[in-house]
């Protein structure tokens, strides 16, 4: 008999070779039906897969993170059994899961392949979904794998093949198709109800553009239809949410092709929303002791080979600036940090000078591939709300508790309230690839774990995803529609303070090397704004909208009257403007509708005698009339930051 341990902590015995499967309908029969995966001692197996020892097991089901991707792996191999059956020939390179849904790299050879195809692949799915086709898998030599994909024909699997060890390999069969995978599958096709092919794209093998490019087909499964119509709802949803959509109907910001690919400007009303972000979190960040520096947007390349970001980064940077004199380079700056690290040298410290707190709004600039470029979210130049901290080590837990306090503060003020905050480990058994003594190491891996259970965050623990210089946490944020986006992030670093050799004088009258913290509530500026678009659909919180209210005048004859409130309101720093166009009152609404205006203030000949204002709120309709005083309060009343 064996011990099997539940997530509750409950133990159960069973025979040896018991799989995950039994376990469940020992539990219930329901359970069993809705399995999908097992984790077994924290990695994931068949479901089918025999457990021949004293194992900690969690059965995963569609609910499960593990358990979604186990289902989506598998429908990419579902997809490819269709491929394989509909065109003949077709070869294959790799066919993960992925956040939502999956995607396989495919060669068609000669043959044409569009979105046209969609549907009839779609359809072999199903047909092949419904023969209930069992995932079997088999462990087989590297001489026989080889033997099987040269007879086959298939280069990619053959490339792939190379590169493992000869008996860890496995192959997986369902219905006539086979391929080379270390698995988990799903038990059988026919917990696949749903299917929909979502987009087809190129991606050269291996990404190296010296290869192949091999078709990318991306697409979702789902175990219930109605599943499948709510995501694709979704999808429209996003669509209408798109932040560059958004961005250019909202003037707020734009791109040229002259300026340059990846090189956002902000246009008059994104400016004036970006400086209120800045101000805002600037006005925080005086009240937690931050000191506000600024630094050159570039730095000499001796800076960067310091700091080991040319090393790691140089060959994929923009290349050096070189000056009239020989020898001389400069690079555009990537990152504020080695910046910081000079300035924190200005002075000697002394261990009651610390924590040293500086803070810049800095613009660096990297390079990316321009088919990664994507709106804001993905750019070559943008502005960093970045801080960072110089502190002795027993300070470590208190400062990340004010880096939390201020970034919940920065969610809270902006409506991100369905977040996780990642606390990101050292691999215990592979400290040779981190720098630090294990002395320090454990005292910020403790401090960041104690401060994020002090600070009640909803956590998840994450092994081996440390920086090889400090362990982390990551801050990741679900939006309006229920996408995962990364905002947010505190590092502690040990590594930048031994290379730029930072010093402090200890109570003992020693030498000591101060402790790093990066920090970045926002990430960037660029990046979060989009973000924050999505979430919100264009709707701002009202006091970070670049305009707060619209005058909409009836006709031409009530324009010194429309002036006249708008002078009393902007003295009330409550901003907005006029809508001077001849057009009919019913037009103006629906236009200041479409630009998402916060309030329409509505002004005709007894509006103009009382001296009052007919008030519409963008999205709920008319409010009713009221007295300017009114209405100041109202938006006072409704501005919270």
């Amino acid at each position: 008999m064996i011990n099997i341990t539940l997530p509750d902590g409950s133990v159960r015995q069973y025979e040896k070779g018991t799989n995950a499967h039994q376990i469940a309908l020992s539990i219930s029969e329901g359970l069993a039906r809705n399995v999908l995966a097992a984790e077994v001692n924290g990695e994931v197996w068949d479901s089918s897969r025999p457990i021949e020892a004293d194992s900690a097991v969690k059965l995963l089901t569609w609910n499960d993170t593990e358990g979604k991707s186990t289902f989506w792996h598998s429908s990419a191999h579902l997809m490819a059994e269709a491929l394989e059956a509909l065109y003949p020939g077709t070869k294959f390179g790799i066919g993960p899961a992925i956040e939502t849904g999956f995607y396989y790299d495919v060669d068609f050879g000669d043959r044409e392949f569009s979105s046209d195809d969609f549907k009839q692949i779609e359809d072999k799915m199903l047909e092949l979904a419904k023969q209930k086709e069992v995932f079997e898998r088999k462990s087989v030599s590297k001489a026989d794998a080889i033997q099987y994909f040269t007879e086959k024909g298939d280069e990619y699997k053959l490339d792939l093949i190379d590169g493992l060890e000869d008996g860890k390999i496995t192959f997986y069969t369902q219905g006539s198709f086979t391929d080379l995978c270390r698995g988990p599958h799903i038990p059988n096709t026919s917990f696949i109800k749903a299917i929909k092919l979502m987009n087809v794209a190129g991606a050269y093998w291996r990404g190296d553009e010296t290869k192949k490019q091999l078709t990318r087909i991306y697409g979702v499964t789902f175990p219930k239809a109605s599943e499948l119509t709510e995501y694709l709802h979704m999808i429209e949803e996003a669509k209408k949410r798109d932040h560059r959509k958004l961005g250019k109907e909202l003037e707020l910001f734009t791109f040229s092709e002259k300026v340059g690919m990846g090189l956002p400007m902000w246009l008059p009303k994104g400016t004036a929303l970006r400086e209120r972000l800045v101000q805002f979190l600037t006005k925080a960040q005086q009240k937690s002791g931050y000191e506000q520096v600024i630094t050159p947007h570039i730095g000499h390349k001796n800076l960067y080979i310091t700091s080991g970001h040319y090393e790691k980064y140089g060959k994929d940077s923009f290349q050096p600036i070189k000056t009239p004199q020989e020898g001389e380079e400069f690079f555009l700056k990537p990152m504020n940090c080695p910046h910081h690290c000079e300035l924190y040298k200005f002075k000697p410290r002394s261990y009651k000078d610390l924590p040293v707190r500086f803070a810049e709004f800095g613009t660096v600039y990297r390079y990316e591939q321009s088919g990664e470029l994507h709106g804001l979210t993905r750019v070559r130049g943008f502005t960093q709300d970045d801080a960072h901290l110089f502190c002795r080590p027993d300070q470590v837990k208190e400062e990340f508790k004010k880096v939390i306090d201020l970034v919940l503060h920065v969610f809270k003020s902006l409506g991100f309230d369905n977040y996780v905050a990642q606390v990101s480990l050292r691999d215990p058994e592979n400290k040779a690839k981190y720098i630090g003594s294990d002395e320090n190491w454990k005292l910020a891996e403790t401090a960041i774990i104690e401060a994020a259970e002090e600070k009640g965050l909803p956590t998840v623990v994450e092994y081996g995803e440390a920086a090889f210089y400090g362990p982390k946490l990551d801050f990741m944020v679900r939006d309006a529609l229920g996408r995962k986006w990364q905002l947010g992030t505190i590092q502690v670093d040990y590594n930048l303070p031994e290379r730029f050799e930072l010093e402090y004088t200890g109570s003992d009258n020693q030498k000591h090397r101060p402790v790093m913290i990066h920090r970045a509530p926002f990430g960037s500026m660029e990046r979060f704004v989009a973000v924050l678009i999505e979430h919100c659909g264009g709707n701002f919180p009202l006091w970070l909208s670049p305009e707060q209210y619209i005058i909409l005048p009836i006709s031409e004859k009530y324009e010194e009257y429309a002036k006249k409130v708008s002078e009393e309101l902007n003295n009330s720093d409550i901003r907005g403007l006029i809508d001077f166009r001849d057009e009919k009152i019913g037009r103006k609404i629906r236009d200041a509708e479409v630009k998402k205006l916060p309030y329409m203030l509505i002004i005709g000949e007894k509006e103009m005698e009382e001296g009052r204002v007919s008030v519409r709120k963008h999205g709920e309709g008319d409010l009713g009339s009221m007295t300017l005083a009114e209405f100041s309060a109202l938006i006072n009343k409704e501005i919270t930051v």
